[in-house]
């Protein structure tokens, strides 16, 4: 940002006058942008021209009254895709986590709330909608239309990566959201340590200082923050944990790599929606790459926001007379979404997991890593173009 550049203004609508000049108070304190107050009803304020030039808009509800929901969903569409909308309200169900989830607002906080947490939310807020300037860190989420296709051996092999090139060794973690099937640990011989009986029903005890000890310790540097796999039950972990949790981890470290369920979690369209970059990872067979473009143009229509990006993994480069998929072929298959092919190195993979050790250890400079690396190194020349 440059040094003349305006600063983010908050916008904040209710009838609580003494909540929202605390945290006005507390804004002009800390020095974290302009501040206006819209102290009357969201019903009334939602046409407010103040919207528009908003850089975050909080809103407090009374969520048992539908006119406020009416007004709340208008305020949302009105600034999608620019400006994040965070909810205080006094109560809300799963049935209302849900829904704000679906009108896709930032954050929601239940009242009462100290004013310095809700101005923290609105700097989280503002960063990962870059109107704050960037602080360096990273989101990378892998996901895939189908299994046994490799999607969490690349997330793990681009942690080692990205851990390597970090400034400090403590820099990187990933992070396995498939509470029922994750392998993440196993593939690095760890024991996983995130407690979801612990924060599940408590969520306003997660902070740093509990997540610290709930992280599990890889010799390489990364960190992995991980659940025992519950395979007989589909543990139902409420939204607003999940993002609580992504919110912590990426503050706490430079980069994050997520490896997300298949299937579909009430906290998944956040989870890619704050993510900087989201790979699909599919095989080189024809229903693999049928899968990944019908996967990625899903979520273009769901998500318009999104440019999620196909790795073909397993990749095994045919001669001009020989049989089966050529790479132009592969391209043409995923329409646009292609980002990168990885060799198919069975043998060595299979190793590195049997082992539980990072492919690097197995053998330094792998044709697998090279391939990676390089969508990786594509990616961060992307950044830097776009900056």
């Amino acid at each position: 940002m440059e040094a003349n550049a305006p600063s983010p203004t908050i916008v904040l609508i209710g009838t609580d006058a003494a909540l929202l000049g605390a945290v006005a108070a507390s804004a002009g304190a800390s020095n974290a942008g302009a501040v206006r107050v819209l102290a009357e009803s969201v019903e009334q304020a939602c046409k407010r021209p103040e919207i528009d030039t908003a850089a975050v808009v909080v809103v407090d509800i009374d969520p048992k009254r539908r006119e406020s929901l009416v007004a709340l969903q208008a305020i949302a569409m009105r600034s999608f895709g620019r400006a994040p909308v965070i909810v205080l309200a006094d109560a809300f169900d799963d049935a209302l986590v849900r829904w704000f989830l679906q009108i896709r607002l930032a954050d929601f906080l239940r009242k009462p709330v100290e004013p310095k947490e809700i101005l923290k939310a609105c700097i989280r807020a503002l960063k990962a909608t870059s109107s704050l300037p960037e602080d360096g860190s990273q989101i990378l989420s892998f996901l895939s239309p189908a299994g046994g296709v490799g999607t969490t051996t690349l997330a793990i092999e681009a942690a080692m990566l990205l851990r390597k090139s970090g400034q400090k060794d403590d820099s990187t973690c990933v992070v396995d959201l498939d509470f029922q099937n994750g392998t993440c640990t196993d593939y690095l011989d760890l024991e996983p340590r995130l407690d979801l009986d612990e924060i599940g029903p408590h969520p306003e005890r997660l902070d740093l200082q509990l997540l610290e000890v709930m992280f599990s310790r890889h010799a390489s540097g990364v960190s992995v923050l991980a659940a025992k796999g519950r395979p007989a039950e589909r543990p139902a972990l409420d939204a607003s944990v999940v993002i609580r949790l992504l919110d912590l981890v990426s503050a706490r470290f430079e980069n994050v790599i997520i490896d997300l369920p298949r299937a579909w979690e009430p906290w998944t369209d956040q989870v890619l929606l704050g993510s900087n970059r989201v790979y699909l990872v599919t095989d080189m067979t024809v229903p693999g790459l049928r899968l990944a473009r019908r996967l990625a143009g899903a979520l273009v229509e769901r998500l318009p926001d999104l440019k999620p990006r196909v790795i073909v993994n397993r990749f095994e480069q045919q001669l001009i007379f020989g049989n089966g998929l050529r790479r132009a072929e592969v391209e043409r298959a995923l329409e646009g979404y292609f980002e990168g092919t990885v060799v198919n190195n069975y043998k060595l993979v299979r190793e590195a997991i049997d082992r539980g050790l990072p492919l690097e250890a197995v053998k330094a400079g792998s044709n697998v890593s090279t391939d990676l690396k390089r969508i990786l190194l594509a990616q961060a020349a992307d950044k830097m173009r776009a900056a």
